[in-house]
């Protein structure tokens, strides 16, 4: 059987891994062991950040939908649980989108929740 030397395959992956740790600080972007080690910790934060950055854009959404619907006298959980009542199905990003640049759509979906509840429309 021919004999295998794996110092090419090596010096490659070496590469790569100091490549993905380029702008990193002190032997972090030099040495292999520890930009191995950097590198692996920076994908898993990566990985988290990915999932954190969803739960706070919800949270975004979530209180300018609040805020808005204040404004016209319902409370969120009011709001939701009307429009769920009233078969609207429009996730919480595009309601939030409504509140900050379509004021008026937003007022007329707070009212179809508020008519499902069987709110009187807020005076003002």
């Amino acid at each position: 059987m021919a004999r295998v030397k794996r110092g090419v395959a090596a010096h490659r992956r070496h590469k790569d891994v100091l490549a993905q740790t380029k702008g990193q600080w002190g032997s972090r972007h030099r040495l292999y062991k520890r930009a191995h080690e950097a590198l692996m910790r920076s994908l898993a934060y990566a990985y988290a950040g990915r999932r954190l950055r969803r739960r706070d854009m919800r949270q975004l959404w979530i209180a300018r939908i609040s805020a808005a619907s204040r404004g016209l006298g319902l409370r969120y959980s009011e709001l939701i649980h009307g429009l769920q009542s009233a078969g609207v199905e429009v996730n919480r990003k595009m309601l939030a989108e409504m509140a900050v640049r379509d004021q008026a759509g937003f007022a007329h979906v707070v009212g179809v929740a508020r008519q499902a509840l069987g709110q009187q429309p807020a005076a003002g």
